[in-house]
């Protein structure tokens, strides 16, 4: 069915994003020591929040608060900086809604609770249609389209959805669908995931992506605030109690062009997070950061070129098959297969391999580095060797099961208490 792109708009500009941010993110290990999973750096450039906020602004719903609760500055920081450029005198906005008691004496105690607490300030922006969304996840998604789907089911919910291996399901919601797309069955995180009727290989995972219609959506927060026995969550509480007697649509988040199951990352592990970054560095990438018909926005500082310096046989400044992003100075050393962030500097002598190195990170000279990620401000100093020997690195760094090596400045002995 073709959609009417008037059609899409009318129902983008009456919805109320809210994007669920406040999540620690502890299987990323130290990378969440001092900042939100949604704050954490992605792409050279970018952080995991520009994603889903671009997705909202490139679908054209420029109704959008942002709710954070855990080590949060780092993020209000950057959604300040980067995201203000919406015009309040058009009804356009991003606000931040750190947790602050509204509604109870607690903090947000699960994903329907942080939506619940904050029904004041949704109401009096008066929206016919509410969208929540993770703010963890690597994706670009046309919201419009999923809107238009809601509108044609009649549905009181929809669900955005994917399969995954079952393996990998148990981490997710898994559901099960008619042949209308009507959602029959919805278990939080099974041990036993069901599969899908065409492939007994897969499950049909939601992606934390969520359609209400507004009305509908109050009087269900309402209704599971005065349960005593719920846990406050979408997924454990919410959605199960709603299928019976609502009408609750998945949504196959596909390819526009291919049809295919689109380009969908949980970067919520070292190695995934690794993978993913390096991901994007391929000659055609699934996820295409080049794509100016999808732009992902962010904030970034200005920065000058980067630059290679050095043209000996034994000390040339060159990097192969890797990104490179402004304000990097790579002096003298070889960088393969790697994502260097905003103001890296590699000093003489160096050879970096296979990394993921975050912003305003210093490598000395005689330094091998290979299969690593190196967090925000690190100093590593001259001749350093890491990934070459696990059993060693393990002593002092962390070491993932697939022997991805994160070094951290608490690491190396640097006491680097600011959130950026």
């Amino acid at each position: 069915m073709e959609q009417d792109p008037r059609f899409v708009s009318k129902l983008t500009r009456n919805t109320f994003a809210l994007i669920l941010a406040g999540g620690r993110g502890s299987r990323l290990k130290q990378l969440t020591e001092w900042r939100s999973k949604p704050a954490v750096p992605f792409g050279g450039k970018f952080r995991i929040i520009d994603f889903p906020l671009s997705n909202c602004v490139n679908s054209g719903i420029r109704q959008v608060a942002v709710v954070t609760q855990y080590k949060s500055h780092s993020l209000i920081r950057h959604v300040q900086q980067g995201w203000s450029f919406l015009r309040a005198e058009f009804g356009e906005f991003v606000e931040l809604l750190p947790a602050q008691q509204r509604l109870k004496e607690s903090w947000y105690t699960g994903t329907a609770d942080a939506v619940y607490q904050n029904l004041d300030i949704i109401r009096r922006h008066d929206p016919e249609h509410i969208l929540v969304l993770a703010g963890d996840h690597i994706y670009k998604m046309d919201y419009g389209a999923m809107l238009a789907y809601h509108e044609l089911k009649k549905a009181d919910m929809t669900v955005a959805c994917l399969e995954v291996d079952l393996e990998r399901a148990q981490a997710f919601g898994v559901m099960s669908a008619d042949d209308d797309g009507r959602v029959v069955k919805f278990s939080e995180k099974p041990k036993n995931p069901e599969s899908t009727p065409h492939n007994p290989d897969k499950a049909l995972a939601s992606m934390g992506v969520y359609i209400f219609n507004a009305k509908f959506l109050y009087e269900q927060l309402i209704k599971d605030a005065d349960c005593p026995g719920s846990s406050r969550d979408f997924g454990h509480d919410m959605i199960p109690g709603m299928i019976e007697k609502c009408r609750v649509f998945a949504y196959p988040f596909r390819d526009e062009k291919t049809g295919e199951q689109a380009y969908w990352r949980d970067v919520g592990t070292v190695d995934s997070f690794w993978e993913s970054n390096l991901e994007l560095i391929g000659v055609t990438p699934e996820l295409n950061l080049y794509d100016t018909d999808w732009p992902i926005w962010t904030y970034q500082a200005q920065q000058p070129p980067a630059k290679f310096v050095f043209d000996d046989d034994d000390r040339r400044g060159m990097a192969v098959d890797s990104m490179v992003s402004g304000g990097c100075i790579i002096s003298g050393s070889t960088v393969k297969h790697s994502l260097l962030f905003s103001n890296v500097t590699i000093r003489s002598f160096s050879h970096i391999e296979h990394a993921v190195i975050l912003p305003d990170v210093k490598i000395g000279r005689h330094c091998r580095l290979t299969k690593v990620i190196v967090d925000r401000g690190c100093h590593v100093p001259d001749g350093t060797v890491i990934g070459e020997d696990l059993e060693e690195d393990a002593k002092k760094y962390h070491v993932s099961p697939n022997g991805v090596v994160l070094v951290t400045a608490g690491m190396l002995g640097q006491e680097l208490h600011y959130v950026r």
